[in-house]
């Protein structure tokens, strides 16, 4: 009878033992990545925090071109590309630089509201579109518009939302330059040319610019 009594409790104890490893185990896996690391477990994986899409920059001055092209990159902290964009597309430009778009392909992205955006590393005509990709990811679209917006473009006075025309170029009747979130315009038809006769003379988008960010942020873009 002692024998039988022993037996039974050298099962019962190691039946504890093994539920009490298998418990410890499966307590161990639910711990955060960081008490794991903290263990030195492993490095823990911090995801991109999302941020709110940029205001539009509207720059007071007006004159050559180049200048304010330089004066806008200057204030949204972007620099020349260089090398290629590896695939040629937006999401994987690294950030704080700016490419180039033409306007037909830019037209087809932002129609369909596709999530990502062909970007050339030198302007491939003359009334190709410029696109910031700020620090945090944010893509930028640059462009002119009439004096007359900049009350409507001011982050402080601006309506949820506006009807503007975007110039791929100053003219004598949009000579401000401005850069707008891509993540906020709604287009629904192609550029148009001003000059028909001018194969790359300037081009003009009529689109709406939201109130809050309407469609996702591009791959690789916070």
């Amino acid at each position: 009878m002692f024998h039988i009594v022993a037996r039974l409790t050298r099962l019962t104890t190691v039946r504890q033992v093994l539920t009490g490893t298998l418990l410890g185990l499966f307590l161990m896996s639910l711990l955060p990545a960081s008490l794991h690391a903290a263990r030195g477990g492993g490095k823990t994986e911090v995801l991109p925090v999302q941020t709110a899409a940029p205001a539009a920059v509207f720059l007071e001055t007006t004159g050559n071109e180049m200048e304010l092209r330089r004066q806008m990159r200057v204030k949204n902290g972007v620099s020349e590309l260089t090398a290629p964009v590896p695939g040629g597309r937006f999401s994987v430009a690294p950030t704080g630089s700016y490419g180039f778009i033409i306007p037909r392909l830019l037209g087809l992205a932002l129609v369909t509201q596709s999530p990502d955006l062909p970007l050339e590393q030198m302007s491939p005509a003359a009334n190709a579109y410029e696109i910031h990709k700020l620090a945090d990811g944010s893509g930028m679209l640059v462009g002119f518009v009439e004096a007359d917006l900049k009350p409507l473009l001011t982050p402080s006075l601006r309506p949820k939302n506006i009807r503007l025309k975007l110039y791929s170029n100053p003219t004598d009747k949009a000579s401000h330059i401005v850069a707008v979130p891509l993540v906020k315009l709604v287009v629904d038809q192609m550029p148009l040319k001003i000059d028909a006769k001018k194969p790359d003379g300037a081009v003009v988008f009529d689109m709406d610019l939201q109130g809050t960010a309407n469609r996702k942020s591009v791959p690789g873009a916070q």
